[in-house]
Order: structure tokens, then sequence, then C-alpha cells
């Protein structure tokens, strides 16, 4: 699956001050009162999806194994928790011998989910899973956020490739992993060379408008670019006058020339125009890429124009709206006892839960079932899915996880059977209802 490497000085994809403060507060008091080794069910679900959104794409799953495998308490670590008299001693010690040995059950990485689907299944005792919650938390409302707006542009391009280019939108580390999110919903590409380095994602770029305005006319960019990269480049064609710089484009590199970037305007509009322009000087295989704080509404759009294929940055990695998933890790039973929370407007459902998915004849989900793991399963139809599988066992990796090529597959697979509706891009509710038995 890759461990992550975060190769910066003073950064560790796994450092266990990723804990938050008040979780081992919990631990140190459990530890005190005797309670901290109860056998414990902890689940990540979203009690809603994002305002609108008709479905959610789980993704970390990966990356969030990979991290618990290496969740540790250094040595440094362990002397700053000491220094600030975060914990006491009896706790420090606990967490010096950390490895997490537990089970872990979730969805596979790039499968639908829907509110209350359990994405995840952590079961251990209280302590060691309780450390686990603002790590786990931060990956999947992260990555899935990403890719469940990448699932939606990449609907929208209707098979036209897009290219992530958001590095420069979010946190350097951020950026890495919001390119594998995009990848695995859908996306193409990459311009984030580290993703394409760590996880095997196609990488591919152009130059900005510095590099045009740095030579002393478009023509000796375009001479520059072509010289060294070949005619098949992408040259941007819209630093001064668009007309002008493909008729220079198509000069310089004749009618071989790979494709011409549009980065501002009325795109669909300067697009109808290039391919026009384009065709009358016999460059008829040349592409037209298109960037420019596009959306998936903005790629909807442009639909019908000639484009071949986008670049998108803020939008994909912000999560087009909806920066985060509003997933929650909650405690669902103790000694295998049911327990939830029934706080006003976030109640929880007590006890270890599984899922599955039903299906028509024809594919087309109809229903998400999530039932009590105590309970019988109901009977499974031809065409349902069992949704959980099994991740971690007593702390080990288990053998034969998907890929990340794996996960684009069942991503695909799962997009044909929503409904028509839910692959609206307006407002409106899940797109199949969760049914709760």
């Amino acid at each position: 699956m890759g461990s992550p490497d975060f190769a910066a000085p003073g950064f560790s994809a796994t450092t266990a001050l990723l804990t938050d403060h008040y979780e081992l507060t919990m631990l140190g008091s459990a530890l005190a009162d005797g309670t901290a080794e109860r056998p414990c069910v902890f689940e990540v679900f979203a009690r809603r999806l994002p305002d609108g959104r008709r479905y959610g794409v789980v993704a970390g799953t990966a990356r969030a194994l990979d991290a618990i495998a290496d969740f540790r308490f250094t040595d440094a670590e362990l002397a700053q928790l000491e220094s600030t008299a975060v914990v006491d001693d009896a706790t420090l010690a606990w967490l010096a011998d950390y490895t997490f040995s537990g089970d872990i059950d979730g969805y596979p990485e790039g499968e639908l989910y829907f509110p209350g689907s359990p994405l995840l299944t952590v079961r251990g005792t209280f302590a060691e899973a309780v450390v686990l919650e603002t790590l786990l938390l931060s990956i999947f409302n992260h990555d899935s956020a990403i890719a469940s707006a990448a699932a939606r542009m990449s609907s929208a391009a209707h098979g036209r490739p897009i290219i992530e280019m958001g590095g420069r939108r979010t946190h350097e580390y951020a950026a890495v992993a919001a390119a594998r999110a995009a990848y695995l919903a859908g996306f193409a590409t990459t311009s984030n060379l580290e993703a394409g380095r760590r996880y095997g994602i196609p990488t591919r770029g152009t130059v900005a408008h510095a590099f045009m305005l740095l030579h002393d006319s478009e023509e000796e960019a375009f001479r520059a670019q072509v010289a060294k990269m070949g005619a098949d480049t992408t040259l941007l064609v819209d630093t001064y006058d668009i007309t002008a710089g493909i008729e220079t484009a198509v000069r310089v590199a004749g009618s071989e020339l790979g494709a011409i970037r549009i980065d501002s305007g009325d795109v669909g509009v300067l697009a109808r125009k290039a391919r026009e322009q384009l065709d009358s000087l016999g460059a008829k295989d040349t592409r037209i890429v298109v960037s420019g704080d596009l959306d998936e509404h903005a790629i909807a759009a442009l639909r019908a124009e000639p484009v071949d294929a986008y670049g998108v940055g803020t939008s994909v990695v912000t999560g087009s709206g909806a920066p985060t998933a509003g997933m929650v890790y909650k405690l669902v039973e103790v000694d295998g006892k049911p327990v939830a929370k029934r706080s006003a407007h976030k109640e929880s459902r007590g006890g270890r839960k599984f899922a599955l998915r039903r299906h028509r004849e024809t594919g087309t989900a109809i229903e998400e079932v999530v039932y009590p793991a105590a309970a019988p399963r109901p009977d499974l139809g031809e065409h349902d899915l069992e949704l959980q599988i099994p991740l971690v066992r007593d702390g080990q990796l288990v053998d034969g996880l998907p890929t990340l090529e794996d996960s684009r597959q069942r991503l695909r697979k799962a997009l044909v059977s929503v409904p028509w509706e839910g692959l609206k891009l307006s407002h409106g509710e899940p797109a199949i209802p969760t049914v709760f038995l």
C-alpha cells in the first residue's frame, strides 16, 4: 500500500503527537480508574452528507492503516509530554510501549458511503483505540472530502481527463494526500511530483505565465519550450492575445503541436474559437486544455464545448465547498454491551454494526442497510453487496488489501450503480436511503 514517507525535517505522517490533548486526558483518567483495558468498539461514520451532496466517497483507508502501523511515541515526543505535564508518569509509561493490537474492519477505499454508514470499525481496549481518534478523523475527513468532490468533477467531465493541479492552493503535505484522493476518484494525472513518487500517480505539467514573461516575446518562449519538450508539448496561449498566441504556437510547433492551454477568460467561448482556428491552421489533432478556477459545475457547463482536458486546482483540494466530510469517531460498545450518545442532533446508535447495499437486478443501488452485528444478517439477494471487509487483525494488516488502482475501479463500478438522479450536481437528498435495522 505504500508507507507514508514525509522527508521534511521535523515532520512525520504518523507522529504520535497528532493525538489530541483531550484523548490523553481520557487515557490518563481511564488508566487511573482501571477502565482503560475494557474491550471497546469505536465506529467512524458521518451523520449526514455535506449540504446537498448525494453521495460520499471513502478515501484515506490505506493511508490510515499505514499510519496506525507506524504509530509510536518517540523519545522526543514523550519528553515533550513530560516537560509540559500533559500526562502523568503512569500514562507516559503506557504511551512508551504503545502499539495497536486490535482489529479493524471497514468499507474498502473507493466505496460510496451515506449517512450512518459504518465506514470503519475499530475493536480494541479503550486505551489503545481512543488515542487513534484524531489520527483517523484527520485522514478520513480530508481524503474523503477531496475524493467526493473529485468524483463529481470526474462524472461531469464525462470521460475527458482531468489534471489535478492544486498543490499551490493548500498545505504542502495536504497537497500530496489530495492528489492521491483525486486520482482515486478518477482524475487522470497530477502535477504534484511527490504524489507521483509516493503513490505512482502519473504526473503532467506545462509552463506558467512566468515562463512566457521571462522571454522577450511569446514566440521565443514557445521556441524554447518546443526545443526542450518537443512539438507534442502543451503551449500556454493566453498570456497576451489568444488568437495571436495560437497562430504563433502552430507556426513554431507545426501541425504536430500536442495541445494548447487556456487559463483565463470565458473558456467555453475561447475554446470554441480556438478549435476553429486550430483546424483552419491544419492543427486538427491539437488538443485544448482549459484551467482557471474550474469546479464540477463549470466542467459540466463545458461539456458541449470542444475541450479535451481540464486542469483543476483550488476547488478539488478544498473539497469544492465541503472541505471536511463531517465524520465522527464514536464509542458504540463496551464489554460487549451497546452504548450510545443521546445529545440532541448528535445521537449515535449503539453497538457494533455491519452494512450491506441492496441492488436491483439491473445493478442499480436501492438502499443501504445497517444492522446490529449481534443480530442475524439480513438475507442477501443475488445482487446485494456486503460492505465491510477485514483490514487489521491483531494489529497486523490483512494480506491482499485493495491497491490504489483497485480502489479506482471500485469507485467506477459503484458510481454506475447510483440511480441517475443521484449523479446530479444540483442539491438533493442522498442517492439511496440508509435503513437501520
